[in-house]
């Protein structure tokens, strides 16, 4: 790092701090105080994070991180997925106060917690999973996007949000049984770019059943990327 950097870097936590001094904060999950943080040091270190022993592809608990059987049977359509958090209590909380309440503290918390899940290499490109227009306008912000933003820039890899889009509003995914998400989701993106040899990394908040992620990753490889990998915040557990 250049010593104009390190100076831009030292001065850029001496804002932080100074920020914290003055403007401090309680945690959101248990009300003590956090100075600058968004939780606790005790509520950080108590969220549900998940442990190495996953299947590589979905991102679902496996004995010696082996391809789960679902996968071996049927193999989705993006190569790899990484999850940081299991989704329960209180992961799903912080994660419906970023989408539903607007509390974008939660998207920088996030954020980082992606950017310090390691991954294979860098991607060529970094593509939050898109929001339809009248969603986006509902929402005001893509949540995805913003917790996208602090991977990128640890990465130094480009995020892409102009060429890549969900065609049509479809039914929230949460709301239709499993069963019913691939077919809710079939033909929802398109692809405006060349993506010839590319490596992408797409990022979202939860993954439950990976059809939205499997069908983003089948869009993107019919315009030519080479391996398309998913990180997301929270994975979904089977019962």
């Amino acid at each position: 790092m250049s010593i104009a950097a390190n100076v831009a870097a030292g001065l850029a936590k001496t804002a932080r701090s100074f920020a914290a001094t003055l403007l401090p904060q309680d945690c959101f999950l248990c009300a003590a105080p956090s100075g600058g943080d968004f939780l606790c040091p005790s509520c950080a270190d108590s969220l549900p994070r998940l442990t190495a022993e996953r299947c590589p592809v979905c991102a679902l608990p496996t004995p010696g991180a082996n391809v789960c059987g679902a996968c071996l049977k049927r193999a989705p359509h993006f190569d790899a997925a990484q999850a940081v958090f299991g989704y329960e209590f209180p992961v799903d909380r912080l994660i419906q106060s970023l989408k539903y309440a607007h509390r974008l503290a939660s998207a920088d918390f996030f954020g980082k917690a992606l950017a310090q899940t390691s991954t294979p290499h860098c991607p060529d490109l970094i593509v939050p999973v898109p929001l339809s227009t009248a969603r986006l306008r509902q929402r005001g912000f893509n949540q995805a996007l913003e917790i996208a933003r602090p991977l990128a820039r640890a990465l130094g890899a480009p995020l892409e949000v102009s060429h890549i889009h969900r065609r049509r509003d479809t039914a929230p995914q949460a709301s239709l049984p499993w069963k019913e998400r691939t077919k809710n989701i079939r033909h929802a993106f398109e692809c405006e770019i060349d993506l010839t040899g590319k490596t992408v990394l797409l990022v979202d908040d939860v993954m439950t059943t990976g059809a939205t992620l499997d069908e983003l990753a089948r869009t993107l490889k019919a315009h030519g990327a080479v391996r398309v990998e998913a990180c997301v915040l929270a994975r979904a557990l089977k019962a």
